[in-house]
């Protein structure tokens, strides 16, 4: 993802100014959430008796969906799907995804990367350049509710 681009992210969706070093953590992150979503998922599609992940098999939350809609509106004016079409790690699972689940994972992290900025504010709304230790708490906080 361009680094550019990542902190304009950030500043349009909750006011952050982040440093290009923090990209490497957010990569991490949206990688290691997507895998958990297809985990859940492919468990969801075993459960049927199927072999595809579809979309439904998704847990996608209502507070997420809404994120995934926050992320369509400023993905106008900063154009980030592009980035995240190449950034959505697809793990070698032994499920195939159907066609539409492909397409929505990167607006899935789109949507968490909505609700990852956030977060940030939610904990400090006076935050304004989240450090280790922040970005730390955030992550535990979506690891212990993702």
């Amino acid at each position: 993802m361009g680094v550019v681009k990542f902190e304009r992210f950030f500043r349009a969706a909750a006011g952050l100014q982040v440093h290009h070093n923090d990209l490497r953590r957010y990569t991490e992150f949206i990688d290691d959430k997507i895998y958990d979503l297809l985990i859940v998922a492919k468990a969801s599609a075993k459960a049927n008796a199927r072999d595809v992940i579809e979309p439904w098999d998704l847990p996608i939350t209502a507070g997420l969906q809404q994120s995934m809609h926050r992320f369509e509106k400023l993905d106008e004016e900063i154009e980030l799907q592009p980035l995240l079409d190449q950034l959505v790690a697809r793990p070698p699972l032994d499920v195939a995804l159907a066609q539409e689940t492909e397409r929505r994972l990167p607006l899935i992290a789109g949507g968490l990367s909505v609700a990852l900025a956030q977060t940030f504010i939610a904990i400090d709304p006076k935050a304004k350049r989240p450090g280790s230790a922040e970005w730390s708490v955030v992550f535990e906080i979506f690891h212990l509710l993702l």
